[in-house]
């Protein structure tokens, strides 16, 4: 049985005065959490479901085509016709050569870069870090155009050093994974190198005892443990591959090698800006973040069992 006591100052009992701070204490995480929740539903939940809503209609013409276009509801047409087109199939097969070559190559330079700084020998580390960092804090578009010009046959130096042509249709893929590679690079190695400076320093003044040398240290004792960072690491690299975009639109006025559906983004905008098909733009930019969802979740699967 419950013993109620009176409150004789307020009249209140004693278990009404105990309810509010629980109360207030169950209302505390909802509160915190509204404004990441509005965040979350405007930014993201919001715009999903309205290209959602698009993909499944196409304008059409009624009749004589004197009423103009109207939208049609057309199910899961839309999605068969850009599964079915050649120009999105290519676009998808650029991006996974060039995710290919890229992610291997970025966080491979990334990781070497990030151990040289952290290891004792090396100094001014961080007029080295903010050297590396620096390509990160130029704008995309700006980095493009210097690339560009840099490639260009008629001013670009690098024309004529390379042994291929840089613009060409054999040369631009390598050119676009050296133009993300120089800007990204540095973006990693600070994420590698604040998580090596995390690592304990006696575990690494033991293995020194122990006769570890600076290459056996970094491998059996720095890499393992920033492991979850570098999956990390992985993960968002892998979504900002499929997502390649500023770097062909801009090597696209200075060659022909690029087209306007060279990558699945370069497709959607092309449908939605150049085509007006809203409802194929939408389908194929639902596609694409398909294959980034499952793509991070197999990676991050693999980062969990790797982990046990």
């Amino acid at each position: 049985m419950t013993v109620v006591t009176p409150d004789p100052a307020g009249g209140k009992t004693r278990q009404d005065t105990a309810a509010g701070p629980r109360r207030r204490s169950r209302l505390a995480p909802l509160v915190l959490a509204a404004p990441f929740a509005l965040l979350l539903l405007c930014t993201v939940l919001v715009p999903i479901g309205y290209a959602l809503y698009l993909s499944l209609f196409t304008e059409r013409l009624s009749g004589l085509g004197f009423d103009g276009p109207h939208d049609v509801f057309v199910w899961l047409e839309n999605y068969a016709d850009v599964l079915g087109d050649a120009a999105f199939r290519e676009s998808v097969g650029n991006v996974a050569l060039y995710a290919v070559i890229h992610v291997p190559l970025m966080l491979g330079g990334a990781l070497v870069l990030a151990l040289l700084l952290d290891g004792a020998t090396v100094r001014l580390r961080q007029v080295w870090s903010l050297a590396v960092f620096l390509p990160y804090a130029v704008p995309g578009v700006i980095a493009g155009l210097i690339w560009a010009y840099l490639y260009s046959p008629n001013i670009g130096p690098l024309n004529d050093v390379l042994p291929w042509d840089p613009l060409g249709s054999n040369g631009v893929l390598p050119s676009i994974v050296n133009m993300a590679t120089w800007q990204w690079m540095g973006y990693n190695m600070i994420i590698f190198y604040t998580a090596l400076r995390t690592v304990p320093r006696d575990v690494l003044e033991a293995s020194t005892v122990d006769g570890a040398g600076p290459i056996r240290t970094a491998l059996a004792i720095k890499v393992p443990m920033i492991r979850p960072t570098m999956f990390v690491a992985l993960v968002f690299t892998v979504i900002g591959s499929l997502q390649l975009f500023t770097e062909p639109l801009v090597l696209r006025s200075f060659t022909t090698s690029v087209t306007s559906t060279w990558t699945p983004s370069l497709y959607v905008y092309e449908a939605a800006f150049i085509s007006n098909d809203y409802g194929r733009a939408a389908a194929a930019s639902l596609l694409l973040a398909l294959a980034s969802a499952l793509l991070s979740a197999l990676v991050m699967r693999l980062s969990a069992r790797r982990s046990r």
